[in-house]
């Protein structure tokens, strides 16, 4: 869940395709461990595990990876990772949310608010963005499933509450406690979806742009280069034309 359409606007991704990888595959290792020792190491029991899961697949994470994932948060010494979010305001008064799985939060705490600092950001107390946003259960599919009625249609059949459609492809949205039966509706009507997760969405964006919005994008980044970040959402909306230019100069 990445770059700049209405749906990556959510969560921002950025890198070598080869490193980004890696990142993914790296988070998703570390959330099916968490998911896997918080609860019974069996996805059928464990509904934060079957969502994690049904996460990497959507990456096309290996089985084999997965199985290991699992196997590793049942042996003994195993690091323990603690859940811990951070709320703040990026330049140009964008809120954002960093979701972090760490086993030190003292570093991450010293690593976030260093990044804050040095984009020029203020980092706040847990609620300070979070009521800007939804807490929502996040399908995506690729264009080639169907046109936008179609996709529409299986959505409100499978128990969605909303759908966006755009050139990149379909994003479907329902309750996060809905996701993993909804998930598997969308997945028997259109096929393996390329991403599910529980995301939090935006009420409203604020448009950014020049400096602006190059500072975002920057922060964002910085953001999503430590090593404990799990996931970064923001409230900014970057009209393609000021993405070319930045691109451009880039």
């Amino acid at each position: 869940m990445a770059g700049h359409s209405k749906f990556k606007n959510i969560q921002h991704r950025k890198g070598a395709q080869d490193k980004k990888r890696a990142r993914v595959f790296s988070r998703l290792t570390k959330e099916i461990m968490v998911a896997a020792k918080m609860g019974l190491p069996d996805p059928d029991a464990n509904p934060r595990l079957r969502t994690a899961i049904l996460a990497a697949r959507g990456q096309n994470m290996p089985k084999d990876n997965i199985d290991r994932a699992i196997k590793k948060s049942t042996d003994d010494g195993e690091t323990t990772y603690e859940e811990m979010r951070y709320e703040g305001f990026a330049p140009g008064g964008v809120g954002v949310i960093i979701e972090t799985l760490t086993d030190n939060r003292n570093r991450t705490a010293s690593a976030v608010r260093s990044a804050f600092s040095k984009a020029g950001g203020n980092l706040g107390e847990t609620g300070a963005v979070s009521f800007m946003f939804d807490r929502l259960g996040a399908i995506g599919f690729k264009k080639e499933v169907g046109g936008g009625e179609a996709v529409f249609e299986a959505a409100l059949e499978a128990g969605a509450s909303d759908v966006e459609s755009d050139d990149e492809g379909h994003n479907i949205f329902c309750a996060m406690e809905d996701l993993n039966n909804v998930s598997a509706a969308l997945e028997e009507a259109l096929g393996a979806p390329r991403e599910v997760g529980i995301i939090w969405r935006a009420n409203n964006n604020i448009a950014v742009e020049g400096d602006a919005a190059a500072s975002v994008l920057k922060f964002i980044d910085a953001l999503d280069e430590l090593d404990d970040v799990q996931n970064v959402y923001a409230n900014f909306d970057i009209a393609d034309d000021v993405m070319e230019t930045l691109s451009a100069s880039a």
